[in-house]
């Protein structure tokens, strides 16, 4: 199973929880503290990495932890479930998927846009407006510059990649050629 699959099922699942409790941001912000925590700490990551330490030793570590840092219940019981299932150390991954799914939910998407170079705010109006058009929901977009796509813009709204890009032109054209 691939680790997008399994940030998208803990994320869905968490973000399903916390709409409930009403517990949105609280956990958000938790669960990002505990990122940076573990990300910090290389002994952290070595322990709940290593499938030699028992699993008894990663509880009690984990129970210290949660002990010193006081998170709320629904924190509390999302991390033992990620040790449980030896998840933990993917925290990352699961909660840039959990924001994602948040702001599915409540009408938004994210959307990772690169482009060659610097766009103006009246192209990223444009830009923005295509994709909400595209997409029938309101987009909230990343950009970044990657010069190595030459010219265009390529852009990711989940799983979905719309490449428009002069690089990407340049390789099919070189491979109709080649087909040819």
């Amino acid at each position: 199973m691939s680790l997008e699959t399994i940030a998208r099922r803990y994320g869905s699942a968490l973000a399903d929880v916390v709409l409930k409790t009403g517990e949105t941001e609280t956990v958000k912000g938790e669960l990002l503290a505990w990122e940076q925590l573990i990300n910090a700490n290389e002994n952290l990551q070595t322990v709940f990495r290593n499938p030699s330490i028992a699993h008894l030793d990663k509880e009690n570590i984990l129970e210290d932890l949660i002990a010193k840092t006081r998170p709320s219940k629904t924190t509390a019981n999302f991390l033992r479930v990620l040790l449980r299932n030896s998840r933990l150390t993917e925290l990352g991954d699961i909660n840039t998927r959990f924001a994602a799914v948040l702001e599915e939910r409540s009408g938004n998407v994210l959307a990772k846009v690169t482009s060659a170079r610097e766009l103006s705010e009246k192209e990223k109006a444009e830009l923005r407006s295509n994709l909400e058009k595209l997409t029938g929901k309101r987009v909230k977009p990343d950009f970044s510059i990657d010069t190595g796509i030459i010219g265009g813009v390529v852009t990711q709204i989940g799983s979905t990649v719309y490449d428009g890009s002069v690089r990407t032109q340049l390789e099919n054209l070189k491979e109709e050629m080649i087909g040819s």
